[in-house]
Order: structure tokens, then C-alpha cells, then sequence
């Protein structure tokens, strides 16, 4: 997997003399002041915000996954920076948060964070049941992600990528029943797997879906959005950035002459806004641990969203 940490490595190998500012892993252009947390958005605009097709919920365009960026020890060192990360976000006017148990500790630092300076009312939080078979052992499971999420109920149960997803979805509509799950979902994150998710859309009508969708991966838009909408199923999206693979796609390209005109000041602005430009996606949730990235995330959900044009222009330049 090629991350943004890489990214970082090989670019100021190649590119010895420049400054860290000109040529992070990520490649994004490090404002020559660090924003300040109440303004994590752009200016002081708030969030655009979306609704839950099933509740008429309104839920911001930008949250934030946990995969990698949360699986991190207890010191200062390492927690620090998520602090202030969750700082900027809910300053920013985010809300959703998106792990999963299986992400190694990331249940227990997002949970023991948000505790820590009393963050849980203002996080919308989606986990899953994941890598289990049999309602007893998705049960366990949910127990524990309660315990480690040092919390009574979550806003949004997914059934990770469609495991045993007859048995699991029915828990979690068990759950939801119960009040300890206010919405139900899938997920997938691989294209080959979109028909076998749509497969599962159609059949299941979950509340919530979940998959990979970015400028060079665009298999959602044959029969996973269409359905999404049709069927009124929220979608959430990852891998907008390709596991960082997009910023070494576009390390020597400048932005596309339009950029600024649509309030776009970095690589990762258009990439996000790419993805919410499609009518049927709901969030975006991008993983970082590095607040100045956090605020960079949050910018490219004010404003409008691209045009075709725009779209295809940015296909174009990556690829």
C-alpha cells in the first residue's frame, strides 16, 4: 500500500533542497501559518451538509476514518497530534467519525480521546461488525467496540466488507431496534466488489453504504450510485485519496487553472471535492493523524461542487 508516509520519504529523497512546506507525502502545500482550529473549514463558512435519505438527518460532507491513523501507542508523542486533530475537526463543524474493530487499538484511542476532553456528544460515530461468523460472536464484538468506544449506543452499525452478511445484518437490526444503533449499513472497499455490494444494496435496502470511489477508481457510478439513490441509501466514501497513491500522480503538476475560482487551494481539496461532486455520496471520510491536514480536509467542503467540466478535468490531469 502506497501511503502518504512513503510518499514523503521518496519525494524529499528526490527532491533534496526543497523545503518540507513545497514537498510533503501528501503534496500538499503547507499554508506558511498553521490555521487556527476554530477555523479548520475554510474561513467561516460552515460545512455543507447532506441529508440521511432514510431520516432526513443532515450530516456534514467531510468526516474522518480512523484506519492507520488511530492504531497509534499512549504517549504524548504519538496522541498529541490526534488531539488536536479532533480539535479542528468538530471545531471545523465535522462530526462523522468511521472505525472498526479490527482496526487494531483504533476503537480504544478514538474512545479514551474523546473522553478525555468530553467529545463523545459531538461525534457521530459508525463502527462495524467485522471478521466475525454467527450471531453470538457479532455480539461479542459490538460488547466490546461499546467498552473500548467508552460508550451505550453508536449512530451507525456497518457490516465490514458484507461478512457474513445475512446473520450480521440482522444483528445489527436487532441492535437498532434496541437503541444501541440508530442507523444500519455495508461496506466494501475494493472495485471488484462493487456488483457484489450493489447485490447487497438491492437486496438488503440498508440505510447506510460504504465504498472506495476517487477520481481513477469510478466503478461506484455503474450500479452502486444509481442504486444508492434509487433505494434512498446514504454512501459514505473511502480511499478518496487511493491509499495516497493520487498525490505522486500529480507531485509536478500544478492545479487545474480553476482551481482557485472553486475555492480549491490544494491537491486534496480537489480530490475530496471529486468524490462529494457526485450526487449520490453523502461524506467523504478521509484518515489523517496530522492536524494541518485535517484542516487542509475540511476546506473542500464549503463551497460548491465541480461542474462535469471540472470533473473530467481532473480525471484528465491524473491521468
Amino acid at each position: 500500500m502506497y501511503s502518504r508516509r512513503r510518499f514523503l520519504t521518496a519525494a524529499a529523497t528526490a527532491a533534496a533542497g526543497l523545503t518540507l512546506a513545497a514537498c510533503r507525502d501528501d503534496a500538499r502545500a503547507v499554508p506558511a501559518a498553521t490555521p487556527s482550529p476554530t477555523a479548520a473549514a475554510s474561513g467561516n463558512e460552515p460545512l455543507n451538509t447532506r441529508s440521511i435519505p432514510s431520516s432526513g438527518e443532515k450530516l456534514p460532507v467531510i468526516g474522518m476514518g480512523t484506519s492507520g491513523s488511530f492504531e497509534v501507542g499512549d504517549s504524548a508523542s504519538e496522541r498529541d497530534p490526534l488531539r488536536e486533530v479532533l480539535k479542528r475537526f468538530f471545531a471545523g463543524g465535522a462530526t462523522l467519525i468511521d472505525t472498526a474493530p479490527t482496526y487494531s487499538v483504533a476503537e480504544d484511542v478514538l474512545g479514551a480521546l474523546l473522553a478525555e476532553q468530553q467529545l463523545r456528544g459531538k461525534a457521530w460515530i459508525a463502527t462495524k461488525l467485522s471478521g466475525v461468523n454467527g450471531r453470538a460472536a457479532g455480539l461479542a464484538q459490538f460488547n466490546d467496540t461499546l467498552r473500548r468506544l467508552q460508550t451505550d449506543k453508536v449512530e451507525l452499525l456497518q457490516v465490514h466488507n458484507l461478512g457474513d452478511l445475512k446473520i450480521q445484518l440482522a444483528l445489527a437490526r436487532e441492535l437498532k431496534a434496541q437503541g444501541k444503533v440508530r442507523y444500519v449499513g455495508v461496506t466494501h472497499y475494493l472495485e471488484r466488489a462493487q456488483d457484489e455490494l450493489a447485490d447487497a444494496v438491492q437486496a438488503e435496502k440498508p440505510d447506510f453504504l460504504q465504498i472506495n470511489y476517487s477520481v481513477v477508481s469510478r466503478g461506484a457510478e455503474k450500479r452502486v450510485f444509481p442504486l444508492a439513490r434509487e433505494l434512498g441509501v446514504a454512501v459514505l466514501v473511502n480511499r478518496a485519496f487511493e491509499d495516497g497513491r493520487l498525490f505522486s500522480q500529480v507531485a509536478d503538476k500544478p492545479l487545474p487553472a480553476w482551481a482557485a475560482a472553486a475555492g480549491i487551494t490544494s491537491w486534496a481539496q480537489a480530490f475530496l471535492k471529486f468524490a462529494l461532486s457526485h450526487p449520490a455520496v453523502t461524506t467523504v471520510i478521509p484518515a489523517t493523524g496530522k492536524p494541518d491536514r485535517q484542516s487542509d480536509n475540511l476546506k473542500a467542503g464549503v463551497g460548491p461542487d465541480l461542474d462535469e467540466e471540472q470533473r473530467r478535468s481532473l480525471i484528465a490531469a491524473v491521468g
